[in-house]
């Protein structure tokens, strides 16, 4: 990803005040010149969905579901799908790569800390998941009548906190990696597992019970369950929803402790 080369020296005459904001304007702008990350993100998420209807047996009903089709349950899975995509092979590879080429040692030198890079680059990351999850919404209702959230508000929530627990997830790898390679390595480790207890291959909701209760503890886990729920028209069960915050909580605490300039 291309830097631009007078960042930190705008960034040394940046007020104290502002310079969180000017770190954010930045990771924009660079955001926005990464086609690659903007197709595995906003638009892949979305062209699976669309493949998977494309089964008959995805668009039938099932007793075991109560009335649902799995295409129903596919539509929070690939919202979340679109969240491990940033957080652990987007931003890690970002972060990791200002590391290696020594962007990070010279912003060190502005009045920029590592809690602002973080945070822009988690803002960056959940405005393009918000993007994708709007898209994904969409097309399912559009393309396979897939009826919106009946719980906006718990469904809104329930996003939160997922989103924010798979980024933070990233930003605990991208601390912890001095090299690009060491986090793609660290990422992809993690991706596989991320995506099994999203429900990426099984929905959460049809595994069986020991499974099932194991991974409602895991970050995405619990948050498949309160997309789930709040699609449905239920409140988020507030287990589901203190396990996905908990997560994010004590992995951006210790993201930011360890994390360094290089």
């Amino acid at each position: 990803m291309p830097v631009p080369a007078a960042l930190s020296s705008v960034l040394a005459r940046t007020p104290s005040g502002t310079v969180s904001l000017a770190v954010l304007r930045a990771e924009v702008r660079l955001f926005r010149r990464e086609p690659g990350a903007i197709f595995w993100i906003i638009a892949f998420p979305t062209l699976l969905l669309v493949i998977l209807g494309l089964i008959p047996d995805f668009r039938r009903p099932g007793e075991d579901l109560g009335g649902l089709r799995m295409i129903d349950l596919y539509v929070p899975t690939v919202v979340l799908l679109s969240a491990i995509t940033a957080g652990l092979q987007s931003m890690p590879a970002v972060l990791t790569g200002y590391r290696e080429r020594g962007i990070l040692r010279r912003l060190s030198t502005t009045p920029a800390r590592p809690v602002s890079l973080l945070t822009a680059q988690i803002a960056v990351h959940f405005g393009a998941i918000l993007v994708a999850a709007a898209v994904a919404l969409v097309v399912g209702r559009t393309a396979y009548g897939v009826a919106f959230p009946q719980q906006p508000f718990g469904y809104a929530l329930a996003f939160g906190t997922a989103t924010l627990s798979a980024l933070a997830l990233g930003t605990v790898i991208s601390a912890v990696s001095p090299s690009t390679k060491i986090s793609n390595v660290l990422g992809s480790l993690v991706f596989f597992p991320a995506m099994f207890t999203a429900g990426v291959w099984v929905p959460v909701q049809v595994m069986s019970g020991t499974l099932r209760t194991v991974v409602e503890y895991t970050p995405l886990g619990s948050a498949a369950q309160a997309l789930r729920q709040a699609s449905a028209g239920d409140w988020p069960d507030w287990t589901h929803l203190g396990i996905s915050g908990l997560w994010a909580l004590v992995l951006v605490l210790a993201a930011a402790r360890w994390f360094r300039w290089e």
